[in-house]
Protein backbone atom coordinates (compact mmCIF):
# COMPACT_ATOMS: atom_id res chain seq x y z
CA UNK A 1 0.00 0.00 0.00
CA UNK A 2 2.58 2.12 0.57
CA UNK A 3 4.54 1.64 -2.43
CA UNK A 4 1.24 2.56 -4.64
CA UNK A 5 1.34 5.95 -2.40
CA UNK A 6 4.33 6.33 -4.29
CA UNK A 7 3.44 5.41 -7.40
CA UNK A 8 0.61 7.88 -8.15
CA UNK A 9 2.26 10.50 -9.94
CA UNK A 10 0.68 13.32 -12.56
CA UNK A 11 3.35 13.05 -14.32
CA UNK A 12 1.88 12.61 -17.62
CA UNK A 13 2.81 15.25 -20.51
CA UNK A 14 -0.67 17.05 -20.65
CA UNK A 15 -0.74 20.39 -18.88
CA UNK A 16 -4.31 20.70 -17.70
CA UNK A 17 -5.97 23.18 -14.86
CA UNK A 18 -6.04 20.28 -12.43
CA UNK A 19 -2.20 19.27 -12.56
CA UNK A 20 -1.40 22.77 -12.65
CA UNK A 21 -3.01 24.25 -9.33
CA UNK A 22 -2.23 20.73 -7.39
CA UNK A 23 1.50 20.72 -8.76
CA UNK A 24 1.77 24.87 -7.99
CA UNK A 25 0.05 24.26 -4.06
CA UNK A 26 2.21 20.96 -3.30
CA UNK A 27 4.88 23.35 -4.09
CA UNK A 28 4.28 26.09 -2.78
CA UNK A 29 3.59 24.15 0.59
CA UNK A 30 6.65 22.29 0.37
CA UNK A 31 9.00 25.78 -0.43
CA UNK A 32 7.22 27.24 3.00
CA UNK A 33 8.49 24.03 4.68
CA UNK A 34 11.94 24.37 3.92
CA UNK A 35 11.96 27.84 4.26
CA UNK A 36 10.60 27.67 8.05
CA UNK A 37 13.32 24.93 8.37
CA UNK A 38 15.78 27.83 7.11
CA UNK A 39 14.59 30.12 10.07
CA UNK A 40 14.76 27.53 12.28
CA UNK A 41 18.28 26.95 12.16
CA UNK A 42 19.61 30.12 11.31
CA UNK A 43 18.82 31.83 14.64
CA UNK A 44 21.80 34.68 13.91
CA UNK A 45 19.89 35.75 11.09
CA UNK A 46 18.73 35.55 7.71
CA UNK A 47 17.53 37.31 4.84
CA UNK A 48 13.84 38.33 4.50
CA UNK A 49 14.12 38.26 0.40
CA UNK A 50 16.13 34.52 0.80
CA UNK A 51 13.06 33.29 2.77
CA UNK A 52 10.24 34.37 -0.03
CA UNK A 53 12.80 32.65 -2.62
CA UNK A 54 12.69 29.42 -1.05
CA UNK A 55 8.24 29.94 -0.92
CA UNK A 56 8.72 30.18 -4.39
CA UNK A 57 11.30 28.48 -6.22
CA UNK A 58 9.91 25.19 -5.82
CA UNK A 59 6.76 26.33 -7.69
CA UNK A 60 8.62 27.92 -10.09
CA UNK A 61 10.69 25.16 -11.41
CA UNK A 62 7.86 22.68 -10.91
CA UNK A 63 5.72 24.79 -13.05
CA UNK A 64 8.99 24.90 -16.02
CA UNK A 65 8.81 20.91 -15.58
CA UNK A 66 5.23 21.07 -16.56
CA UNK A 67 5.17 23.07 -19.41
CA UNK A 68 8.77 21.78 -21.45
CA UNK A 69 6.54 17.96 -20.62
CA UNK A 70 8.42 15.53 -23.25
CA UNK A 71 8.59 18.50 -25.77
CA UNK A 72 11.98 18.47 -26.67
CA UNK A 73 11.95 21.69 -29.05
CA UNK A 74 9.88 23.59 -26.09
CA UNK A 75 12.69 22.58 -23.91
CA UNK A 76 15.38 24.20 -26.27
CA UNK A 77 13.11 27.46 -26.65
CA UNK A 78 12.60 27.48 -22.80
CA UNK A 79 16.09 26.97 -22.40
CA UNK A 80 17.20 30.03 -24.70
CA UNK A 81 14.10 32.38 -23.19
CA UNK A 82 15.61 31.57 -19.43
CA UNK A 83 19.54 32.07 -20.99
CA UNK A 84 18.42 35.42 -21.18
CA UNK A 85 17.86 36.53 -17.38
CA UNK A 86 21.49 37.11 -15.68
CA UNK A 87 21.04 36.62 -11.79
CA UNK A 88 23.51 38.84 -10.09
CA UNK A 89 23.74 37.96 -6.29
CA UNK A 90 26.35 38.07 -3.57
CA UNK A 91 28.52 34.73 -3.21
CA UNK A 92 26.29 33.02 -0.52
CA UNK A 93 27.12 30.91 2.30
CA UNK A 94 27.65 27.26 1.35
CA UNK A 95 24.24 26.03 3.67
CA UNK A 96 22.11 29.01 1.79
CA UNK A 97 23.13 27.64 -1.53
CA UNK A 98 22.28 23.62 -0.05
CA UNK A 99 19.07 25.46 0.49
CA UNK A 100 18.49 26.60 -2.67
CA UNK A 101 19.25 22.52 -4.52
CA UNK A 102 16.66 21.67 -2.03
CA UNK A 103 14.04 23.28 -3.19
CA UNK A 104 14.64 22.97 -6.71
CA UNK A 105 14.86 19.39 -5.87
CA UNK A 106 11.30 19.76 -4.30
CA UNK A 107 9.87 21.44 -7.56
CA UNK A 108 11.75 19.37 -9.92
CA UNK A 109 9.65 16.34 -7.96
CA UNK A 110 6.78 18.34 -8.05
CA UNK A 111 6.53 18.66 -11.46
CA UNK A 112 7.56 15.66 -12.76
CA UNK A 113 4.03 14.22 -10.81
CA UNK A 114 6.30 12.68 -7.95
CA UNK A 115 4.25 14.09 -4.92
CA UNK A 116 4.72 11.58 -2.50
CA UNK A 117 8.63 11.24 -3.14
CA UNK A 118 8.42 14.85 -3.06
CA UNK A 119 7.01 15.11 0.64
CA UNK A 120 9.50 12.34 2.19
CA UNK A 121 12.53 13.95 1.23
CA UNK A 122 11.49 17.24 2.33
CA UNK A 123 10.54 15.67 5.39
CA UNK A 124 13.64 13.55 5.70
CA UNK A 125 15.74 16.49 5.16
CA UNK A 126 14.35 19.10 7.00
CA UNK A 127 13.90 16.75 9.80
CA UNK A 128 17.72 16.16 9.79
CA UNK A 129 18.55 19.88 9.29
CA UNK A 130 17.00 20.62 12.41
CA UNK A 131 18.90 17.66 14.09
CA UNK A 132 22.30 18.93 12.60
CA UNK A 133 21.75 22.20 14.26
CA UNK A 134 20.37 21.65 17.48
CA UNK A 135 23.51 18.90 18.19
CA UNK A 136 25.89 21.60 16.50
CA UNK A 137 27.45 18.78 14.18
CA UNK A 138 30.71 20.43 12.94
CA UNK A 139 30.45 23.55 14.99
CA UNK A 140 34.06 24.58 16.39
CA UNK A 141 34.66 24.46 19.75
CA UNK A 142 36.80 27.50 20.30
CA UNK A 143 37.03 30.82 18.76
CA UNK A 144 39.48 32.74 16.72
CA UNK A 145 39.60 36.37 17.96
CA UNK A 146 41.91 39.25 17.94
CA UNK A 147 43.07 40.77 21.39
CA UNK A 148 44.93 44.10 21.71
CA UNK A 149 46.27 44.99 24.71
CA UNK A 150 48.08 48.46 26.15
CA UNK A 151 50.78 48.14 28.69
CA UNK A 152 53.66 49.96 30.48
CA UNK A 153 56.73 50.45 28.84
CA UNK A 154 58.55 48.26 32.42
CA UNK A 155 56.59 45.75 31.44
CA UNK A 156 57.94 43.00 30.15
CA UNK A 157 55.85 41.85 26.79
CA UNK A 158 57.31 38.69 25.98
CA UNK A 159 56.11 37.22 29.28
CA UNK A 160 53.67 39.45 30.17
CA UNK A 161 50.49 37.99 29.65
CA UNK A 162 51.82 34.11 30.44
CA UNK A 163 50.53 33.02 33.15
CA UNK A 164 47.12 34.52 31.98
CA UNK A 165 46.67 32.13 28.93
CA UNK A 166 47.73 29.19 30.53
CA UNK A 167 44.85 29.98 33.35
CA UNK A 168 42.36 30.57 31.17
CA UNK A 169 43.72 27.86 28.63
CA UNK A 170 43.98 30.21 25.71
CA UNK A 171 46.08 29.16 22.71
CA UNK A 172 47.54 32.40 21.57
CA UNK A 173 50.25 34.20 19.01
CA UNK A 174 51.90 37.68 19.22
CA UNK A 175 51.20 39.08 16.00
CA UNK A 176 52.32 42.87 16.11
CA UNK A 177 53.79 45.54 18.81
CA UNK A 178 54.27 48.88 18.69
CA UNK A 179 55.04 52.07 20.45
CA UNK A 180 52.66 54.57 21.88
CA UNK A 181 52.80 58.02 23.95
CA UNK A 182 56.20 58.85 22.32
CA UNK A 183 57.43 55.18 23.55
CA UNK A 184 55.77 55.38 27.22
CA UNK A 185 53.27 52.69 26.18
CA UNK A 186 52.87 49.30 24.01
CA UNK A 187 50.29 47.97 22.19
CA UNK A 188 50.45 44.36 21.78
CA UNK A 189 48.41 42.65 19.12
CA UNK A 190 47.56 38.81 19.94
CA UNK A 191 45.47 35.99 17.85
CA UNK A 192 43.67 34.28 20.33
CA UNK A 193 42.10 31.28 19.73
CA UNK A 194 39.10 30.72 23.08
CA UNK A 195 37.44 28.30 24.22
CA UNK A 196 33.24 28.82 23.67
CA UNK A 197 32.73 27.56 27.74
CA UNK A 198 35.43 30.03 28.74
CA UNK A 199 34.12 33.29 30.95
CA UNK A 200 35.71 36.17 28.29
CA UNK A 201 34.92 38.80 31.45
CA UNK A 202 37.02 36.94 33.92
CA UNK A 203 39.66 36.12 31.52
CA UNK A 204 39.49 40.33 30.72
CA UNK A 205 39.73 41.42 34.22
CA UNK A 206 43.17 38.98 34.76
CA UNK A 207 44.27 40.92 31.73
CA UNK A 208 43.42 44.43 33.10
CA UNK A 209 45.04 43.32 36.27
CA UNK A 210 48.74 42.68 34.95
CA UNK A 211 48.47 46.03 32.44
CA UNK A 212 47.29 48.19 34.90
CA UNK A 213 43.95 48.62 33.32
CA UNK A 214 44.80 50.50 30.62
CA UNK A 215 42.95 50.18 26.98
CA UNK A 216 42.62 46.86 25.76
CA UNK A 217 40.35 45.41 23.05
CA UNK A 218 38.68 41.61 22.34
CA UNK A 219 37.52 41.63 18.22
CA UNK A 220 35.24 38.85 17.41
CA UNK A 221 35.82 38.93 14.19
CA UNK A 222 39.76 39.15 13.60
CA UNK A 223 41.21 39.82 10.29
CA UNK A 224 43.20 37.05 8.81
CA UNK A 225 46.16 39.21 7.78
CA UNK A 226 48.24 40.65 10.62
CA UNK A 227 49.73 43.84 8.35
CA UNK A 228 45.91 44.90 8.88
CA UNK A 229 45.74 45.33 12.30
Amino acid sequence: MLDSLFNVSLATTELTLTNAIITILIAILLGGIISFTYMKTNPQGYSQNFTLTMVLLPSIVAIIILLIGSNVARAFSLAGAFSIIRFRSAPGDPKDISYVLFTMAAGLACGVGSFGYAVLFTLILCVLMVLLNRFRYGAPTTQQKTLKVTIPENLGYEEAFDEVFKKHKVDYELRKIRTTELGSLYELVYSIKLDRLINQKAFLDDIRCRNGNLDLSLTMSPTTNADSY
